[in-house]
């Protein structure tokens, strides 16, 4: 087993959070991110990033946290009743983009480091993360693009992982209720320390640093697309479902405030606007029609 060290988790995330707000401002071109750093009163803070109003980005966050306690909070320890009576630190980088363009999806993207540690007794970690793309206008090129970038990061680690994450992704975010997944999916992983210490990191760097190299050039080839109110009504109303799985399933949502953490920061992942109407049902062959071909899980290389 190699030597567990948070401290290069730390320093890689923090990185990684400058890496992809300054990637963004340069594909969004006029907006900023607003730094807000915070505290935690049972221990760790954090630096919340946000960028309102830019030319691109409706609102994004590109959070950055690291929390610690003496207790963990029920929805860790009811999977894990060994983590009980453990105290534990868990660090990572979360975002979600909200684009003002109806043709560009919405993405996040998370990854994330835990410990528990007990006197006397081996540590428990694990790593987790990943990202997916929500579309409201699908184009199939994105979708192979965005997928295609995930299988390459994936490939050094194993024939295996890009198969395994994408069908975690597929389950994970989808949405029992409506019948549907969140969107077209991408990569996710939970508990990840079958490897030693070092190649887990090396794997959390490539699926972060993998983020932009997959969301950015969709951002750049969309941008400019024009859009019509009729557009934008029906990407509000799609944002409802992302609200849906936030509050309703998301695992990450539920830690941070079962945990004690940062609501503000929490719930940064929600779009400044959305809304519900009763029974929407999309014109037959529209545009809008057209998105449930996509939320299903598929396979988008064609292997």
């Amino acid at each position: 087993m190699s030597q567990v060290n948070i401290e290069q988790v730390i320093t890689f995330l923090k990185s990684l959070q400058d890496n992809i707000c300054a990637e963004l401002e340069i594909a969004d071109g006029s907006g900023k991110f607003v730094e807000d750093n915070w505290s935690r009163e049972e221990g760790g803070g954090g630096r919340t990033r946000v960028l309102t109003d830019g030319t691109v980005i409706e609102q994004g966050g590109v959070n950055f946290s690291l929390v610690s306690g003496t207790k963990l909070p029920p929805s860790a320890t009811a999977h894990r009743p060994e983590l009980a009576g453990r105290s534990w630190q868990a660090c990572g980088v979360s975002l979600v983009i909200h684009p003002k363009n109806p043709f560009i999806p919405t993405s996040h993207a998370n990854v994330r480091f835990f410990i528990a540690e007990k006197e006397g007794e081996a540590p428990v970690w694990w790593f987790g993360g990943g990202f997916d793309l929500t579309p409201f206008y699908p184009f199939k090129e994105d979708v192979i693009h965005w997928h295609q970038t995930a299988k390459n990061l994936c490939q050094p680690f194993g024939d295996n992982i890009y198969p395994e994450h994408k069908k975690w992704c597929d389950d994970y975010f989808y949405l029992k209720h409506r019948g549907e997944t969140r969107g077209v999916g991408g990569l996710f992983f939970d508990d990840l320390n079958q490897w030693p210490f070092e190649q887990c990191l090396n794997y959390i760097k490539a699926v972060g640093e993998g983020f932009t190299k997959a969301y950015v050039p969709i951002i750049n080839k969309r941008k400019h697309t024009p859009y019509e109110d009729s557009h934008r009504q029906f990407q509000l109303y799609r944002r409802g479902r992302y609200v849906e799985f936030n509050l309703v399933f998301d695992r990450g949502t539920l830690f941070g405030l079962q945990s004690g953490g940062r609501t503000e920061s929490i719930l940064m992942s929600m779009p400044p606007l959305a809304r519900w109407q009763y029974n929407y049902q999309p014109k037959e062959n529209s545009e809008e029609a057209y998105l449930a071909t996509y939320l299903t899980p598929q396979n988008w290389l064609n292997e």
